[in-house]
């Protein structure tokens, strides 16, 4: 007969007094533990197998944890790896009496017979080692909520950042040692020799790949401009050039233009018709055919457009790790930088574009992919006289995005100034083109790099046709003569909502 409490009167469950006793015990394979670091000691295939999926804060024995490391040890010194040499390694590491003597490596390579299925074993190692992770994240999430002096915001980003790190299985180091660090950069190296010199991503622009080599991964780029310049029509050329012709993932995130709007400009652009004529639906046949053939290379393009209003920088950051996690995103472009929100962080609105500077840099480090950032300039440059070219002191609110960013950049159209010429000492036609300046650079030189623009299309191109090969068929579609437009109307500078872009 069950006993009552002495308050309640109520039962008590005496299945729930044992599973109170037993307690919980944090998931682990230790079985699986013996047998794959058994099987890593007799049969070198198992090493080559395992060596990059396991770490040694996978294992749950802590003894294990240290015959992992000597392993590896063994491993990065091109040494050979047996009982004895693994045996050797913890002696002088002063580990062998902590992990139980030879008996217990002796012990090891006895319970397995070959490296048979030591792959899958080592992945529910790991997977173990998640849920361990997961346990740890989630306790240290539910303590922060309860404590009333961190931000909610930040506590948000905190969360998914770490559950990021381990979806990825990529969990942060503290340090890494010189000699691993030259081996990666090695390896970088061979690779980039191997692509002719282009260690980023290309962008399509024969002069802009030559000097910064690609974009970088973790690069912060800052794209600025007056409204009615280009700034969205070349990212939109960019990332129409990266994904169809290098099949690069591009994640695209309009806080200005509907994502409709921005992909009937990519189908101008590619197909040749104007804006107006697909917005108007006036086509002939030929050119019905002409955009049923030509739109097919667009909509296989790996291209992603979010055009959430008013994004705040905390919702960005969990968007764009879902992007590389899913899709596998290699480069991620904001159209524009002062259209977003800090999510809640205080302060006067330049403090609010430094936090979002500061996150655009961190998210690009922290994902390894570069990060290209659309930004107003001040009316400083329409007011000032002589050159109308922009400077680094023209970016709006906020010192932070010149210190943030790796690359600073300008488009500069002198005709929507009423100029004919450049104003350099040959004094050559600036029809029908634009500046792309490089105004900081940190890991190269600065250049003032002239493109083609062809207005009614929207669309930026290489201005020199011989520069490359790759480019030559995509310009034949340009501007003909007959299609002269007035060089502030060289595309639509409003929206719907008579907004400029």
């Amino acid at each position: 007969m069950e006993k009552a409490t002495p308050f309640t009167g109520k039962k008590i469950d005496k299945t729930r007094i044992i599973s109170l006793e037993k307690g919980k015990i944090p998931p682990q394979a230790l079985d699986l533990e013996q047998a794959v670091l058994g099987a890593m000691m007799i049969d070198k295939k198992g090493i080559d197998d395992v060596i990059d999926i396991l770490h040694s804060e996978a294992f749950y024995d802590k003894r294990h944890q240290l015959i992992y490391t000597a392993i590896y040890s063994l491993f990065q010194n091109s040494e050979p790896i047996d009982l004895l040499s693994v045996s050797n390694q913890l002696r002088k590491d002063g580990n062998l009496d902590t992990i139980g003597g030879d008996f217990y490596i002796i012990e090891l390579t006895q319970k397995v017979a070959s490296s048979a299925h030591i792959e899958f074993h080592s992945r529910i190692i790991l997977q173990k080692y998640i849920q361990r992770k997961l346990i740890s994240i989630s306790s240290e999430i539910i303590e922060n909520s309860y404590d009333e002096t961190i931000d909610v915001f930040d506590l948000l980003d905190d969360a998914e950042a770490k559950l990021f790190e381990v979806t990825q299985g990529n969990l942060k180091k503290s340090s890494e040692k010189a000699s691993d660090l030259v081996r990666q950069a090695l390896v970088k190296i061979q690779e980039i020799s191997n692509k002719e010199g282009m260690s980023g991503l290309a962008t399509g622009f024969t002069k802009l790949d030559a000097l910064t080599s690609g974009w970088q991964p973790s690069d912060l780029v800052i794209i600025a401009a007056r409204p009615g310049m280009g700034k969205t029509a070349f990212v939109i050329s960019m990332a129409k050039n990266m994904a169809i012709d290098f099949n690069i993932p591009v994640a695209l995130f309009s806080l200005e233009m509907s994502s409709v709007q921005l992909i009937t400009r990519m189908i101008s652009s590619e197909t040749g018709l104007t804006s107006e004529k697909l917005r108007k639906g006036n086509l002939r046949p030929d050119e019905w055919q002409q955009l049923n053939t030509k739109v097919k290379h667009l909509s296989d393009a790996p291209i992603f457009i979010d055009d959430t209003p008013a994004l705040s920088i905390f919702d960005l950051r969990a968007k764009a790790r879902r992007l590389v996690s899913q899709h596998g995103v290699k480069i991620i472009v904001i159209d524009y930088l002062q259209l977003m929100t800090a999510g809640g962080a205080g302060g006067n609105r330049e403090q609010e574009i430094s936090t979002i500077s500061r996150n655009l840099k961190a998210l690009g480090k922290e994902l390894n992919i570069p990060v290209i950032a659309l930004s107003q300039l001040s009316r400083a440059v329409e007011t000032r006289g002589g050159s109308k070219r922009p400077l680094l002191s023209d970016l709006r609110e906020s010192g932070a995005i010149e210190q943030d960013a790796d690359i600073v950049s300008f488009i500069f159209r002198p005709e929507y100034y009423g100029m004919t010429e450049w104003d350099d000492d040959d004094h050559t036609p600036c029809e029908a083109q634009a500046e792309f300046i490089v105004a900081k650079h940190r890991n190269g030189g600065l250049e003032n790099i002239r493109l083609k623009f062809t207005g009614h299309l929207a669309k930026f191109s290489d201005l020199e046709e011989s520069f490359s090969s790759e480019y030559q068929s995509k310009m034949n579609n340009d501007i003909l003569p007959n299609q002269r437009v007035d060089p502030k109307d060289a595309f639509d500078n409003e929206d719907e909502n008579g907004l400029p872009f």
